[in-house]
C-alpha cells in the first residue's frame, strides 16, 4: 500500500491515525488472511513480493489466461453508513469484486484494495472486514493504496485464474445460445429486503437478521461459478442489478431472447424486491446440458440450482411468465 504526500510540508507527528501506521496495520491483517484462506494456507511462492514496496509480484498458479476485475464501494450510493459497520463495508466491497470472477469461473488469487475516507475513519476496522472475505476464498492482498477524502470510498480490484478443466476459457455473458435453459443459484431478493427492514428500524426475528446479514455481507459464489465452467455451461453472470436487468444483460450479449418461467423469492422478500433489488451476487447459468450441470453441482455438495426459464431464438423477447419482463434493475446516471 502507498500513499503519496502531498500536503502541507510540515507533517504531524507519527500516531495511531497515521497513514504509515495505518498500512502496518492493514498489512498484518491481510498477511494474517493470506494464511487462514484455506486448510493448509496461502504460503508465498519464492521471489514473491507483498505488501512493503511500490508495487507487488506475484506467481499464479497456472499459465493460463488471467482475469481482472474492479469494483467501487461509495458511501451513499453503495452503502449507508448508518445502517452498515465499516467492517461490512470492507467485506462487502471485496465481495462483490470477487463476484464477477465467479461470474467467469475463476479462482481468485490476488486482490488490491485501496481506501479513501474522511479524517477519523477506523481503517483496521474496514480492514478487518476485507481480510474476513479474503481469508473465506482463499484470496490475498497484496496491496493497494489509502487517501483522505471527503467520502468514504474503497476500490478494489481482484486477479484471478482458470484453474481446473483444462482447456475452458471463462464462462461469459455472449455464449448462451437459443434453447440454453437457465439457472439461478440461489433465491432473490434478500439483500433488498435487508435493506428495506434495517431502514424500517432494524431486524426483530431470526429470520430478518438473516436478511440484514444478505444485504451487508453478500457472498460471492466462487465454487458455483467455477463447477459451472467445468461442467460445460454457455454462458453467465452474477447479479448485482436485479435479476430483470442482469438476464438482459446476458441476453443482449448473446443475441439471444429469454423466457423466464418464474422468480425464485427469498423468504421475507417481495417479487419485486427479487426482481429488480439486486446485489443479491447470486448467478444467472445458461447451459445445454442442464443435466449435467444440476448433476455437477450435487457431486459438489452445492445448494440446488433453481430453474428460471431459457433463451429463445427471438432477439429482444424478455418475458415473464409470457408477458413482458418489467424494465428494472438499478442503473447510475452521470
Amino acid at each position: 500500500m502507498d500513499s503519496p504526500n502531498c500536503g502541507d510540508a510540515g507533517a504531524p507527528e507519527a500516531g495511531p491515525g497515521d497513514e504509515f501506521a495505518v498500512i502496518g496495520r492493514l498489512r498484518a491483517l491481510f498477511e494474517a488472511a493470506a494464511g487462514a484462506g484455506s486448510a493448509e494456507g496461502r504460503s508465498r511462492p519464492l521471489g514473491d513480493i507483498g505488501i512493503g514496496d511500490d508495487a507487488a509480484v506475484v506467481t499464479f498458479p497456472t499459465s493460463g489466461p488471467i482475469v481482472a476485475a474492479t469494483d467501487l464501494v461509495v458511501a451513499g450510493v453503495h452503502v449507508d453508513l448508518g445502517l452498515c459497520a465499516l467492517d461490512d463495508v470492507g467485506y462487502k466491497a471485496l465481495m462483490v469484486s470477487l463476484s464477477d470472477l465467479a461470474a467467469m469461473g475463476a479462482r481468485p488469487e490476488y486482490a488490491l484494495v485501496s481506501i479513501a475516507a474522511p479524517p477519523g475513519t477506523d481503517l483496521v476496522l474496514l480492514g478487518a472486514g476485507a481480510a474476513q472475505a479474503a481469508a473465506e476464498v482463499g484470496c490475498v492482498v497484496v496491496g493497494g493504496d489509502l487517501s483522505g477524502s471527503p467520502v468514504l470510498t474503497v476500490c478494489t480490484a481482484v486477479f484471478g485464474s482458470l484453474a481446473g478443466a483444462p482447456g475452458s476459457g471463462a464462462l461469459l455473458r455472449s455464449g448462451a445460445e437459443p434453447g440454453d435453459r437457465l439457472f439461478v443459484t440461489g433465491a432473490l431478493g434478500g439483500s433488498a429486503a435487508g435493506l428495506r427492514l434495517l431502514r424500517e428500524g432494524g431486524p426483530t426475528d431470526p429470520s430478518s437478521l438473516g436478511l440484514a446479514h444478505r444485504h451487508r455481507r453478500p457472498v460471492a459464489r466462487i465454487a458455483e461459478g467455477e463447477v459451472a465452467r467445468a461442467s460445460g455451461a454457455s454462458a453467465a453472470i452474477d447479479i448485482s442489478d436485479g435479476l430483470g436487468a442482469d438476464v438482459r444483460h446476458l441476453a443482449e450479449a448473446s443475441g439471444v431472447g429469454v423466457a423466464l418461467d418464474r422468480v425464485p423469492v427469498a423468504g421475507g422478500a417481495t417479487t419485486e424486491e427479487a426482481l429488480d433489488g439486486g446485489e443479491d451476487y447470486e448467478l444467472i447459468i445458461a447451459t445445454r446440458g442442464p443435466e449435467r450441470l444440476v448433476a455437477a453441482f450435487a457431486a459438489a455438495g452445492l445448494r440446488p440450482l433453481l430453474a428460471v426459464g431459457h433463451c429463445t431464438d427471438r432477439t429482444g423477447e424478455h418475458t415473464l411468465a409470457g408477458r413482458p419482463l418489467p424494465l428494472g434493475g438499478w442503473r447510475h446516471t452521470f
